[in-house]
């Protein structure tokens, strides 16, 4: 199955406890993310880090095993959707919207790719055109292991 993956999920790597971290080593889930996610990770890696209680060393090494288990995805590949993407968020208002169009890289790769996207925020399911789980939704929706 594929996934796009939004920056607060990947963010959860970093957790010992990490279901994200679990299910991304399963050989039936492919996962993708927009590239810029790794900015997003490296613009707050200390706090990551921290939050995860984790060295500098070993948050690296997650780091590097991330980057292995996802597709990070350049905006050229998904560009053309961003218009597509933009225009989900006609029918939400100030905070929402300006909220929701943070998050527009991640819809249009997901359109993209034809692809649902595992997030946790519950204003990105306020669209119809990406279907949009959460991490409990995809627990529920791949395969037990046997």
């Amino acid at each position: 199955m594929l996934l796009a993956v939004d920056s607060n999920v990947l963010f959860t790597f970093f957790w010992n406890t990490s279901v994200f971290r679990k299910l991304s080593l399963r050989q039936d889930l492919l996962l993708v993310s927009p590239e810029f996610a790794l900015e997003e990770i490296d613009n707050n890696s200390s706090e990551l880090a921290k939050k995860a209680g984790v060295s500098k060393e070993e948050f690296g090494n997650l780091l590097k095993e991330l980057k292995s288990l996802v597709r990070f995805v350049p905006i050229e590949e998904y560009s053309p959707f961003l218009k597509d993407a933009d225009s989900l968020a006609k029918s939400l208002l100030g905070e929402e919207k300006a909220e929701f169009l943070k998050d527009v890289d991640f819809i249009a790769l997901a359109l993209k790719l034809k692809c649902p996207l595992w997030s946790n925020d519950r204003l990105l399911k306020k669209q119809s055109k990406v279907e949009v789980f959460s991490t409990k939704e995809v627990i529920g929706i791949i395969p037990k292991d046997e």
